[in-house]
């Protein structure tokens, strides 16, 4: 090789203009003379063949059109980190021959000229200060001068390596087991080369490791994960994993896993990574799963896979049953769950119908879609959802008499959590039961009387009211003629068909229908 050429270019990452790739091969191209080299571009749009020429075949690549030949001077091998370091921070060799003249001691007769000596002491200090490195896109490529690194910077906490020019995950450990308190690197968008044999170098402080689009596998990362005793917060995007394996002795301290953009095999894969002691955090963003099973509980019972689980990602997949939600419910502890941009979420004509069913079925879920469960909220929901199944549940064989209350199994599958929200709620009854009538363009007008039970100088009112009327303008009414803030008022009404019960109309975004409210029936209020 000439000397503008490493020794070791096969498979080394360069840089041409801004486009990325890595060299397969170095030679000659008949008829041409002079050195040339093969290369397979990150995009594959920038190349123009498959690594072949006039017939031969050079080199191979992933995709026909993801292969050129350059020659030398045109590819970027790269720098070591010390030096991507100074040129991002200001702190490069070159200021310092501007100190030349300032910096002279004489001895004697003769000039001893100190080259920079003050500004290379500052720079060692300015070095040894740096806490958080961020050397992203500077073209590193190796770790430089054995030990260099250590002495340079000891006080390094976080490296952000970023789509540089790191070949193999070798050169990774180069630098970061010179780095004896590392926490967090960042390596996403190297295309590396992972090793197949476990790795000798432990990174025992490491807490935060990203890998988005670097072509990892996760038999690699299972290879890799020995020296990562300490790991919390693993990011993997982007890297085509569609297998999983399960972690035996490894990763068991991981809080935080991110598979998005990786397109699993099925959801069953999941059961692979389900006894992770300690996760709390799982982003399956667009991994095409459209399914998940606990099989080993039944429905209304917990899990003991994902044992910590706190916050779940499923967002932008191809979820579309019910049964998906159902099965969430058997994980112990999850309080937060992303699943926008699913079929499923389409399924009613009311986005806000899905939003309630959901907190129906999850009985323990605190946030959904990054928007909080407020207490009043998910009554609301399980109260609508025990009432939008009651009949179904009927059907099914349910009773209001516990004796005879039986539902069926198919039943149970389809609505895990209804038998505990009629113990919570007590039982569905007939009169809330009504089905209700489809709305009209013309508004039905109810005859109702207003009562304030607890006013008893306050006469009952008849009103006719439009069944499609909001509880909260009923309340607007109510304040026009009691003189009473809608705030303060407390809405209930009762029937003839329900005698002796009171149903509480406690959702002001609701109208009369849903109650199932008809003619002559009474409003009471109180406040």
């Amino acid at each position: 090789m000439t000397s503008s050429v490493p020794s070791d270019v096969l498979g080394r990452r360069i840089l041409c203009d801004t486009e990325y790739a890595t060299v397969r091969y170095a030679g000659s191209v008949p008829p041409t003379t002079g050195l040339w080299l093969g290369v397979e571009w990150d995009s594959p749009q920038r190349g123009k063949h498959n690594g072949s020429h006039e017939g031969i075949q050079y080199f191979k690549c992933t995709h026909s059109t993801g292969g050129s030949f350059i020659r030398p001077n045109k590819a970027n091998f790269g720098v070591d980190f010390l030096t991507a370091v100074k040129n991002r921070y200001g702190l490069n060799d070159e200021q310092d021959v501007e100190c030349e003249k300032e910096n002279a001691l004489v001895i004697g007769k003769k000039t001893v000229e100190l080259v920079g000596f003050d500004s290379i002491i500052e720079q060692q200090s300015q070095l040894n200060k740096l806490v958080d490195i961020s050397v992203s896109e500077c073209a590193v490529s190796h770790a430089g001068q054995k030990e260099e690194i250590s002495r340079t910077c000891p006080n390094i906490r976080s490296i952000n390596l970023s789509k540089n020019l790191l070949p193999s995950w070798e050169k990774v450990t180069d630098i970061a087991c010179q780095v004896q308190n590392l926490e967090s690197l960042d390596l996403s968008e190297n295309k590396m080369k992972f090793p197949s044999a476990s790795i000798t170098c432990t990174l025992s402080k490491l807490r935060v490791l990203a890998l988005n689009r670097t072509g990892v596998t996760w038999a690699e990362v299972l290879l890799c994960a020995p020296g990562w005793p300490a790991l919390e917060e693993l990011y993997l995007a982007s890297n085509d994993i569609t297998v999983l394996e399960r972690p035996i002795n490894v990763l068991q301290t991981l809080k935080l896993l991110d598979l998005s953009n990786n397109q699993l095999i099925d959801g069953s894969q999941l059961q692979l990574i389900a006894y992770l002691p300690r996760l709390e955090q799982l982003i399956l963003s667009n991994t095409g799963i459209s399914s998940i099973r606990f099989p080993d509980v039944g429905f209304g019972c917990k899990t003991k896979m994902f044992p910590l689980l706190q916050r779940l990602a499923v967002d932008d997949n191809k979820i579309l049953q019910w049964s998906f939600i159902n099965e969430l419910d058997k994980l112990q502890c999850l309080q937060s769950l992303h699943c926008q941009n699913n079929p499923l979420m389409g399924t009613e004509k009311n986005p806000e119908t899905v939003r309630q069913l959901i907190i129906a079925k999850i009985g323990q879920l605190k946030v959904l879609n990054k928007s909080e469960i407020f207490p009043d909220e998910r009554k609301g929901a399980e109260l609508d959802y025990r009432k939008m199944f009651g009949n179904d549940w009927i059907t099914a064989g349910g009773n209001q008499n516990p004796d005879k209350d039986r539902p069926n199994e198919e039943f149970l599958a389809a609505h895990p959590r209804y038998q505990l929200l009629c113990l919570k709620y007590g039982a569905p009854e007939e009169g809330e039961l009504k089905r209700q009538q489809p709305f009209i363009l013309k508004n039905q007008l109810l005859t109702l009387t207003i009562k304030c039970p607890d006013q008893p100088d306050q006469k009952p009112i008849e009103k006719k009211l439009p069944d499609s009327m909001t509880i909260q303008k009923v309340k607007g009414l109510l304040y026009r003629l009691l003189k009473i803030p809608g705030s303060e008022l407390k809405l209930s009404y009762e029937s003839s068909k329900m005698e002796g019960k009171e149903i509480e109309l406690e959702n002001d975004l609701k109208p009369l229908q849903f109650y199932s409210i008809e003619n002559g029936d009474s409003i009471l209020v109180r406040w």
